[in-house]
């Protein structure tokens, strides 16, 4: 395992990517690239009361977010990744055991391997995990600005601030 899961029983939401990149196995720390916007956003959409860093990480309990990825033995771009090592079982016996309000897969690489398709929209997704509500959102990934949008992360922000009785981060 490159990065620990941080998981606990109640979250509001948990993020899960497919792997962490070269820079962030490096660093030890989620999404610790400059590049990435994924703590800004976060940060930007209400899930946290301030701009967190990569090293503060094993924080985001404490704003009732998880974090984990697919694929816990590999790291660097998706298109360097094995299929193979993306690990949807044990993702869903973790989201089993820690029963959070919401998943959001922040990206569609991470969507697609749960989900098994490439036919997925941004946002809430219509199924559900055994009543956990479902989101894909943009990756926030340097590699992938041209397709980032951050009215998905808004919309997943919105069901955690509705789930909280209106209180942000």
């Amino acid at each position: 395992m490159i990065l620990p899961d941080i998981l606990r029983p109640g979250l509001d939401l948990v993020l899960c990517g497919t792997a962490p990149s070269r820079i962030s196995a490096a660093r030890a720390a989620y999404y610790a690239n400059p590049g990435n916007r994924f703590w800004r956003t976060l940060h930007e959409v209400g899930l946290t009361p301030r701009q967190l860093r990569p090293e503060d990480y094993a924080s985001v309990p404490a704003f009732g977010l998880g974090l984990t990825d697919l694929n816990k033995t590999e790291f660097g771009c998706d298109h360097d990744l094995t299929p193979a090592a993306y690990d949807v079982a044990g993702f869903i016996t973790k989201m089993r055991a820690c029963r959070p309000a919401a998943i959001a897969f922040d990206s569609k690489n991470a969507a697609r391997a749960y989900f098994g398709t490439d036919r997925l929209a941004w946002g809430r997704q219509p199924a559900t995990l055994e009543g956990c509500v479902l989101f894909v959102l943009p990756s926030p990934s340097g590699l992938a600005k041209r397709f980032f949008r951050l009215e998905p992360w808004a919309e997943a922000a919105a069901f955690v601030a509705a789930r909280r009785g209106g209180r942000p981060g």
